[in-house]
């Protein structure tokens, strides 16, 4: 695949042929959870020769996966955990990433970590950036980043104007990855169906199917027609992440992998808020901050609290924001407030529940489990290492098929797109002549598309008025709004607003200025009528107005209790109601 010719299409009328061939036949394997680990799962069963389906109750990385801190990395951190496998495994996954599996979707992004103590804290810190520059070759490539640097105060500056100078006496910068993590899922999904797998979002889980002890498929309804029908598969995998438990539950007993949410929230600000050329990795007394290089804007995160309540809409308070706030305005010369905040977005980790109470203390590594015969589960883990966790978790899924299956292969399988982007990216000037857009515009689309730009290009050239940028979110065309309905799997607003764009967080009115404008766009590929695309509207305007609110409120309860009285535009049905 040299072009983007070839690479499956994620429309409606493909959602219905998924849906169909899913029913209609016995499936080696069928994964539920349409995050990075589900769709990493159908990707590595689809390229080992196994007829695979995937099923979604919402969005595709509609949870964990479409609000992490869109980074690519091996965890500073846990080099001081001595947690050196997981950190050298995950700076191998980055340099395949950067390489050769999304050279289009994964970018190399430096970080400055300012010192704050004159003696020691230079070799120790330099010591660890070091070896985490060393685990990072991978066999038979490069890091895909350059080394780090040491830098004195005045150097730093001259990086990072924005810094205050008595917060800090010198620095050491390193480079680090980072991805659209929600893109990036979805391409994984396109790719995973151009290898045969069938794949369908708004489709629920709400019961397996046993014959005596064994799981034999899954009983899924449709969130869209409201139907229900069984899938019959050999074995079912369970990649739900945070709803682990809850699935753990339809199958009855007692779990054998426990989770715990942790909460953490990210402020998007204004590019111009905070000057410098340069990411920021700060310490906080449990954990570490980042400030994000993201266009035209810089992400702020992390915090790292339990969760207990609402999985599908963790809400943001203003305790959370504040935290935030405090400690980034630590060392800026001139402080951020609440009004320099355009977006803010919370997600929550899976973590391995172990002994601590401590959400910070859990572990990010991953297990996998065959608790009944038919059935495999998988869980913790981190964005990076989605590629391994779905190797491992195919791995169990043929141990229980009766018959030889290959090898994994999916580090030597590039997503969709990827093939080909770096001449293209070398030819992007002439692209933009021949087709007619600014090639600062050509250079966007091909950071989310690849060599799939060509058939974006294609709905610009049959309706040149697509090419137009979006007023009020200009940094998009309107033909990323159609191509989200007609290749990518967006069915509702929402989901174009928050995860084929990122306009809900970029954007001071959050996406309310070009609701109307997008679910327009969006009418003809997906067959609305006038009443439905009212209805987008409604309900999107009513997410952003729970959501702020939620965000003035002092707890987690309060928030929550707030985010929760906006309406599903499509009635989602807890597991425990069917």
């Amino acid at each position: 695949m040299t072009s983007g010719r070839g690479a499956a299409r994620l429309g409606p009328a493909e959602r219905a042929e998924a849906l169909e061939r899913m029913v209609a036949q016995e499936l080696d394997v069928v994964v539920v959870g349409g995050g990075v680990v589900g769709a990493g799962i159908a990707l590595d069963a689809a390229t080992r020769g196994l007829d695979v389906g995937l099923v979604e109750a919402r969005d595709f990385a509609s949870g964990t996966s479409s609000r992490s801190s869109k980074l690519i990395h091996g965890g500073l951190r846990y080099l001081e955990q001595l947690n050196f496998e997981l950190v050298r495994e995950a700076l191998q996954e980055r340099a395949l990433l950067l390489q050769r599996i999304a050279p289009h979707l994964v970018r190399p992004v430096p970080f400055l970590f300012p010192l704050t103590h004159f003696a020691w804290e230079r070799p120790y810190v330099g010591a660890g950036v070091a070896l985490y520059d060393t685990l990072g070759f991978a066999t038979g490539l490069t890091r895909g980043v350059p080394g780090h640097r040491h830098l004195s105060r005045s150097r730093a500056l001259r990086l990072a104007p924005a810094l205050k100078k008595t917060a800090f006496t010198g620095a050491v910068q390193y480079w680090d990855a980072q991805v659209d993590d929600a893109r990036y899922v979805m391409m994984l999904l396109r790719t995973a169906a151009t290898y045969g797998a069938h794949v369908a979002p708004r489709a629920q889980v709400v019961g397996f199917l046993r014959e005596g002890e064994r799981v034999t498929g899954v009983r899924v309804r449709d969130l869209e027609a409201g139907e229900e029908f069984e899938i019959r598969a050999r074995q079912v995998v369970n990649a739900t992440g945070v709803w682990t438990d809850d699935i753990q539950e339809l199958v009855g007993g007692r779990g054998v992998i426990h989770v715990r949410s942790s909460k953490g929230i990210h402020l998007v600000v204004p590019r111009d808020r905070i000057h410098s050329l340069t990411g920021i990795i700060l310490r906080t007394e449990k954990s570490v901050l980042f400030v994000i290089p993201w266009g035209r804007h810089w992400i702020i995160g992390t915090t790292d609290t339990e969760w207990t309540l609402d999985k599908s809409h963790p809400a943001a308070s203003r305790a959370d924001i504040d935290y935030l706030l405090d400690h980034v305005n630590a060392v800026l010369s001139v402080p951020l407030t609440r009004d320099d905040v355009e977006g803010v977005y919370a997600g929550l980790r899976p973590l391995l529940s172990g002994e601590s109470d401590d959400t910070s203390k859990l572990s990010r590594e991953h297990v996998v489990a065959h608790p009944v015969p038919g059935l495999v589960m998988i869980a913790g883990g981190k964005y990076t290492t989605y590629r391994v966790m779905a190797k491992d978790a195919v791995d169990a899924v043929v141990h229980g098929l009766d018959q030889r299956v290959p090898a994994s292969c999916t580090d030597r399988v590039p997503l969709v797109g990827a093939e080909g982007y770096q001449a293209l990216w070398n030819s992007r000037h002439r692209l933009a002549q021949s087709s007619g857009l600014h090639v600062a515009r050509i250079e966007h689309l091909l950071q989310r598309h690849g060599s799939l730009i060509d058939e974006v290009l294609g709905l610009i050239e049959r309706d040149p008025s697509l090419g137009r940028p979006l007023p009020g979110a200009d940094d998009y065309l309107r033909a990323e709004i159609v191509y989200a309905a007609t290749h990518e799997g967006a069915r509702h607003l929402n989901d174009v607003l928050t995860r084929r764009t990122r306009i809900s967080i970029e954007t001071f009115h959050r996406g309310l200025a070009v609701a109307q404008e997008v679910a327009e766009l969006m009418a003809e590929p997906l067959g609305w009528d006038g009443e439905q695309v009212k209805r987008e509207v409604e309900y999107y305007a009513k997410r952003v107005e729970s959501e702020r609110r939620s965000q003035e409120q002092d707890s987690d309860q309060e928030a929550d209790a707030i985010r929760l009285g906006a309406p599903e535009i499509v009635p989602v049905v807890a597991p425990e109601d069917s």
